[in-house]
C-alpha cells in the first residue's frame, strides 16, 4: 500500500485525473469521478498530460485516466511518466505502464498458462511477407495457443496502440492490402505488430471487460464488434463503440482472474481485462489494459463511488 505521510485527511489531498486536449469532451468516466471523489472530500482537476505548462508536484496523485493519444508518441509519453513519477504518485506506477503500454505482455500472460487471443508478433526489420504468409499457413511462429486454429479472416495491429487504431481486418484473400498494411506499419514506421485470427463469436456475442479496482472485480460489460471488413483506418482518437452493461459468466471471472493474478506486479489500483471467445466457445484474453482504459462507470451505477475509494484506500487515507 501507498501510504503519503503527510496526508492526514482526505480535505488536504489534491488529485490529478490525467487526460489530454483532445480527450478532455469525451471521457465519460471523468464526470462522475470527479463527482465521486468530492462527495469525499477529495480535491480533483484534470490536467492533460502533453500540455507542458502543468506543475505535476502540485498534486499528490496523478491518476492515469484518458491519456489515449500516447501510442502515436510513446517515447514522449513514457518520458512523461518517468519525469512525473519523479514528482508525485503515478497510479498505476511506471513500472506497469511501461510494461503494459506494450502488447507484448500477451506472450507474459501466454507463458503463465492464461488463455490468450492467438498472436504472432512481427518486429521491425522482419520480412513482413514471409511473416504474414506464415501465419496465414500456419506455420511454427504463428499460434500461441498450443494448436492451429482455423480462420478466413484475421487483424493486423501495432503492438503499441490505443482506441483500435492503426487496427484492420483482413480476408485471406486480402493478401496485399494486408502486406501493405503490415509493410508500412514494421518497415516504413518501424513499429511492432501483431497478427491475430478474426474472432467471429466477436460478432454476435462481442467482447466481456471485467474491470478490477483495488484488487477486486467491480463490474462488467459488453464491447461490440469494432473492425469492419472494407473499412478505413480509425480516425480521431478512438473507433466509435457500442458498450452495454453485462454480467459476467463463470468462465469469464475465471479467466479475467487467472489474468490479474498473473500480472507480474503487486495489485494495480485498476485493471480491466478484455475478452472474447475463441471457436471452441472458450473466453481468451484479447486486451489487459491498465494505463488509460475506459470502464463505462455510467454503465455500472456506484463504481465511481468504488473507484474513488480504492483510491483512498491504497494512498492509505480514511474518508
Amino acid at each position: 500500500m501507498t501510504i503519503l505521510p503527510q496526508t492526514p485527511s482526505t480535505a488536504d489531498l489534491h488529485i490529478a485525473l490525467v487526460t489530454t486536449f483532445e480527450a478532455l469532451p469525451l471521457d465519460e468516466d471523468l464526470p462522475p469521478l470527479v463527482a465521486a471523489l468530492e462527495s469525499l472530500g477529495v480535491r480533483a482537476s484534470t490536467p492533460c498530460w502533453d500540455d507542458d505548462a502543468v506543475d505535476w508536484s502540485q498534486f499528490d496523485v496523478a491518476l492515469l485516466r484518458s491519456t489515449w493519444n500516447y501510442a502515436e508518441v510513446i517515447d514522449r509519453f513514457r518520458a512523461w511518466a518517468r519525469e512525473t513519477a519523479q514528482q508525485t504518485l503515478l497510479l498505476n506506477p511506471l513500472p506497469v505502464v511501461e510494461w503494459n503500454t506494450d502488447k507484448h505482455y500477451l506472450v507474459h500472460l501466454d507463458h503463465s498458462g492464461v488463455p490468450v487471443v492467438p498472436s504472432r508478433f512481427v518486429e521491425p526489420g522482419e520480412g513482413a511477407e514471409q511473416s504474414l504468409r506464415e501465419f496465414l499457413a500456419g506455420g511454427p511462429k504463428s499460434l500461441s495457443a498450443g494448436r492451429l486454429i482455423e480462420f478466413d479472416q484475421f487483424v493486423i495491429k501495432p503492438s503499441i496502440g490505443a482506441g483500435s487504431r492503426d487496427a484492420a481486418r483482413f480476408r485471406r484473400e486480402d493478401v496485399d492490402r494486408a502486406l501493405a498494411h503490415l509493410t508500412r506499419l514494421v518497415t516504413t514506421e518501424r513499429r511492432s505488430a501483431l497478427l491475430q485470427p478474426y474472432l467471429k463469436s466477436v460478432e454476435d456475442a462481442g467482447e466481456t471487460a471485467v474491470v478490477y479496482f483495488g484488487g477486486q472485480p467491480s463490474h462488467a460489460f459488453r464491447k461490440g464488434p469494432l473492425l469492419r471488413l472494407d473499412a478505413g483506418l480509425v480516425e480521431g482518437l478512438f473507433a466509435t463503440e457500442d458498450i452495454r452493461g453485462r454480467e459476467a459468466a463463470a468462465d469469464e471471472l475465471a479467466v479475467a482472474a487467472a489474468a490479474y493474478a498473473a500480472i507480474p506486479f503487486d495489485a494495480p489500483l485498476y485493471a480491466r481485462i478484455d475478452m472474447i471467445r475463441d471457436d471452441r466457445g472458450q473466453p481468451v484474453v484479447l486486451e489487459l489494459e491498465m494505463t488509460e482504459p475506459s470502464v463505462y462507470m455510467l454503465h455500472a451505477p456506484g463504481s465511481a463511488d468504488r473507484f474513488a475509494a480504492a483510491l483512498l484506500a491504497r494512498l492509505g487515507v480514511k474518508p
